[in-house]
C-alpha cells in the first residue's frame, strides 16, 4: 500500500475549516479536477494525467474524520482518502491522507507509476490546502 500525506495550517478555527471541507463538490473542484459530481454519498471524479483521463467512481464513508472517501470504481485495486483538523494556536491542522494500492489497469499500470500518483495526487491536496486558505482570508 502506497501513502501520501500532507499537513497545513489553515488561519481559522476548526468548525469553520470543517465547514469547508464537508461542502464537498466545491472542496474537491479545489483540487483542479477535470469534473467532480456529487449524489448523495457518491462521488464521481473526471481527472486528465499527462495523456490518460482517469475516472474514479468514490463513496463518501462516515467516520471520525471530517471527510472520508473510498474508491468503488476505478483504476486503483483500493484507495481511500481521509482529512482531519486538529485545532492549534495558528488556527487549524488540516491533515489530508491518500492510501491505495496498484493500479488496476495492465496497460496504464506501467505507465503510471507510484511516483506519478504520488507527485498528481501531491499536487491536488496542496491546491484543496491553498483554497481552504484563500476562503478564510
Amino acid at each position: 500500500m502506497e501513502r501520501v500525506s500532507l499537513t497545513r495550517t489553515v488561519p481559522a478555527d476548526p468548525a469553520t475549516v470543517t465547514d469547508l471541507m464537508t461542502d464537498v463538490a466545491p472542496f474537491m473542484r479545489a483540487a483542479g479536477f477535470d469534473e467532480v459530481t456529487l449524489d448523495g454519498d457518491t462521488l464521481g471524479i473526471t481527472n486528465r494525467v499527462g495523456l490518460f483521463e482517469i475516472d474514479l467512481d468514490l463513496e463518501l464513508v462516515e467516520t471520525d474524520a471530517v471527510l472520508r472517501y473510498e474508491q468503488r470504481q476505478g483504476i486503483f485495486e483500493s484507495m481511500m482518502t481521509e482529512y482531519s483538523v486538529e485545532a492549534v494556536d495558528e488556527g487549524t491542522d488540516v491533515t489530508a491522507t491518500t492510501e491505495y494500492s496498484a493500479l488496476d489497469l495492465p496497460v496504464l499500470g506501467e505507465m503510471l507509476d507510484s511516483t506519478v500518483i504520488s507527485r498528481q495526487r501531491t499536487k491536488e491536496l496542496n491546491r484543496q490546502f491553498d483554497w481552504l486558505i484563500e476562503q478564510v482570508d
